[in-house]
């Protein structure tokens, strides 16, 4: 792609990037059907028959549990005439029934029952298609492509560092989408940097480190690592994000940074919220940042763990869905409360999405040119130039 062969260092991208809709289907295409995209947590289907839908763009999947450890990812295409079969965004059931003819299929995906095709039809080979799907610490993730990346080297990458919050006997307090007029590389560029978190989110930057650098939270850094071990937490850091084309589809990273003025938490005063999550057993003064892949992005705090995922629903529309984990065995009005566990990151992502929208406003006018990007946008360069190398690398 000549566009991405031509991005200058450190800058933002050419408004085609953000318009153009050949470009837009090759995002779909190159990147999205064939990373590891988080699509839930298991806690939301706790029983056998339970199931969600996971969408965007044109794709809907249906997540099932299809026996007591085992889960399927079913694509919401009926064999018949192409019908979307689920049409709820969850709901409980033995058989998966396309209300337009009454095909009907099991948890697997396998054509159970279909009226008046006449003898000679055979059942038998007919199915849903089904995507790859793997389960990390409980949180779900499917991916489109054919022979998808080794989720593995995710599990395994970052096994050590999930340990201690046992996310797989976390659960769902919350989930909420929050619909962007905006494409959805301009929603992850604004995730990537704090340089507006001073400005933009004063709630978020009165407890958060990375609304600041100084000296201060560079030492109060390394307390935060000096006590996780105390704290039951480990003191790793990983980062295989944003790497060289190759290695596509397999990028993770894992990064702690300090929360300031005696917060312990991602709270409204800084306070807990909810019981500790797994073996922690204390709070450290710290958050964690977590990623998988290009659009999936986490904050665990001792206590609770915020997951946002950013999908294209359009050319000029994006979803930020956020998902709120607690312990598992936590109980709503006793242990937490949901108003306050949501309230920093809700209101944060309001703004953001104001925000956002208003980029994609600037970026729509004839008079938009690319600007240079600070220092403080280090690492919404690192996704611009890993996006731009993509587009380039896949050429060849």
């Amino acid at each position: 792609m000549r566009l991405a062969a031509a991005q200058p260092e450190r800058s933002a991208l050419p408004q085609a990037f953000y318009r153009d809709p050949d470009i837009y289907r090759q995002d779909i295409e190159r990147i999205f059907l064939n990373s590891w995209l988080y699509a839930g947590h298991q806690s939301e289907v706790p029983n056998v028959g339970d199931w969600f839908l996971f969408e965007f763009d044109q794709e809907s999947v249906i997540i099932v549990r299809s026996a007591e450890e085992e889960f399927n990812a079913l694509v919401n295409v009926c064999r018949h005439r192409g019908s979307r079969v689920c049409v709820e965004s969850k709901g409980c059931s033995k058989l998966l029934r396309c209300r337009y003819h009454g095909w009907s299929y099991d948890l697997q995906g396998q054509l159970r029952a279909a009226a008046h095709m006449g003898d000679s039809f055979d059942k038998s080979q007919i199915s849903l298609k089904k995507i790859h799907l793997a389960v990390l610490d409980g949180m779900i993730f499917v991916n489109f492509a054919e022979r998808p990346a080794d989720f593995n080297m995710i599990r395994e990458g970052l096994a050590d560092c999930l340990e201690p919050y046992d996310l797989a006997n976390a659960k769902v307090a919350h989930r909420e989408s929050y619909p962007i007029a905006a494409n959805w590389k301009l929603a992850v560029e604004n995730y990537a940097e704090c340089y507006h978190c001073a400005p933009a989110h004063p709630e978020y930057s009165m407890g958060h480190g990375l609304a600041h650098a100084d000296s201060r939270t560079e030492h109060l850094y390394q307390q935060v690592m000096s006590r996780a071990g105390a704290c039951g937490l480990g003191d790793q850091e990983v980062n295989y994000m944003y790497l060289a084309a190759p290695a596509f589809g397999a990028d993770y990273a894992f990064e702690r940074y300090p929360l300031i003025r005696d917060h312990i938490t991602g709270s409204e005063d800084g306070s807990a919220l909810a019981p500790l999550l797994g073996t922690i057993t204390d709070y450290d003064g710290g958050a964690t940042d977590l990623q998988v892949g290009p659009v999936t992005f986490a904050l665990l705090y001792c206590d609770h763990v915020v997951i946002y995922r950013f999908t294209p629903l359009s050319i000029d529309t994006a979803d930020c869905d956020i998902t709120w984990l607690v312990r598992g065995d936590a109980e709503e009005g006793r242990d937490y409360d949901r108003e306050k566990l949501t309230w920093l990151w809700d209101v944060t992502t309001h703004a953001d999405k104001t925000i956002i929208e208003r980029n994609q406003q600037g970026v729509n006018s004839r008079y938009y040119v690319p600007g240079p990007l600070s220092e403080w946008e280090d690492y919404t360069w690192k996704f611009l130039a890993w996006y731009t190398d993509l587009m380039q690398t896949l050429d060849e």
